[in-house]
């Protein structure tokens, strides 16, 4: 395998990383953070989950031609062409992947095929091509209903409740018997927000399966009402409570999570949140604070498989992700939302 040291660089003179699903809610705001932190993303989606619009905006943030290619990451024919093409990856970022717990419990079939067929040959290139450094994209889904909180990285697994946790954890058991070395493997906890330029967002298709979309949508009136499932539940206001990140923090512990296989090449697994739990009641009330609107909410009956309360312990990534913690608020990330959302009913989906 080559060393660091040895690997190519783009026409910008920038270490090339290969991003799948960079046109995605976290990849496109992950590829901005490493362009401006000095590397040359390289964006390979298939949009079945995004828009081709969103690279427009990712280039007028980066005032940068950062390259696109339409593939399919199963797709291990066409995506060996992007890599012959573009010569030697510093690192390899792996977004791309199928989301949506309630489709993946009616589709079990397509998540398991498209998750763990993307990751199977992006490792397999990984190897070919002799690419020191890969981050996977992981998700609190793991842990399913937690015991203890806040959750460690050593806390018990428990995906099953769904298909897409299953690929998560299947993924993450894939990597750990491939490479010993060379991998990091980042559990997310509720990203939301926006960037603050409003130029970039979470784009859901159909209806929000996440909350601050919904709120957000319900605040533009696309939704009647915002729904609220459950009351009821041991918390100090009965409802759920949730570990919420903003997207721009996430994407930056990615490039944390690089400068750490610099100093430490060892395989590991890190929580990425910040730390402390809101209750869906705290996050709507703090929506409608923020940014001065009273939203119309309607509190229902439980909802099936969700989890009472599920927040991150950090402290192996504050320690060990170089330089990164958490340090927008809820308010900021509220704020950026809802901008975002307005840029949104202003006409800005234009292209496709």
């Amino acid at each position: 395998m080559k060393k660091k040291s040895d690997m190519k660089k783009g026409n910008s003179n920038r270490p090339k990383i290969l991003v799948t699903g960079g046109a995605g809610f976290i990849g496109s705001h992950t590829t901005v953070e490493l362009w401006n932190a000095g590397y040359e993303p390289v964006i390979v989606d298939n949009f079945s989950n995004s828009k081709k619009w969103v690279v427009i905006s990712i280039r007028e943030l980066t005032s940068s031609g950062i390259r696109c290619y339409d593939v399919d990451c199963c797709d291990q024919t066409n995506m060996r062409k992007v890599f012959e093409k573009e010569g030697q990856f510093y690192g390899i970022i792996h977004f791309a992947a199928y989301k949506s717990v309630s489709e993946s419990v009616d589709q079990p079939e397509l998540y398991y095929s498209n998750n763990i067929g993307a990751l199977k040959c992006i490792m397999e290139l990984k190897e070919e091509f002799g690419i020191p450094d890969l981050i996977f994209s992981s998700s609190a889904t793991v842990y399913g209903d937690v015991k203890n909180l806040p959750v460690t990285e050593n806390a018990p697994l428990g995906a099953a409740s769904s298909p897409y946790g299953v690929t998560k954890q299947l993924g993450e058991e894939l990597l750990l018997d491939a490479f010993e070395t060379g991998a990091i493997i980042l559990r997310y906890f509720n990203p939301i927000g926006a960037h603050p330029s409003g130029l970039l967002g979470e784009l859901p298709a159909g209806t929000p399966q996440n909350l601050v979309p919904f709120i957000t949508q319900t605040a533009i009136g696309k939704r009647k009402a915002l729904k609220v499932f459950g009351t009821d539940y041991n918390t100090s206001d009965g409802t759920c409570i949730r570990d919420y990140i903003h997207v721009v923090d996430l994407a930056r512990a990615h490039l944390s999570a690089l400068g750490r296989l610099l100093v430490d090449r060892k395989t590991d697994i890190f929580n990425v949140g910040t730390g402390r739990g809101y209750s869906v009641k705290e996050v709507v009330e703090t929506f409608q604070k923020v940014n001065g609107i009273t939203l119309p909410v309607i509190y229902d009956a439980r909802r099936e498989g969700d989890v009472e309360a599920v927040y991150a312990d950090c402290t192996k990534a504050n320690q060990l992700l170089l330089n990164w913690r958490a340090e927008y608020s809820l308010d900021d990330a509220l704020m950026h939302a809802w901008k975002w959302e307005i840029r949104l009913a202003e006409g800005i989906d234009l292209a496709a």
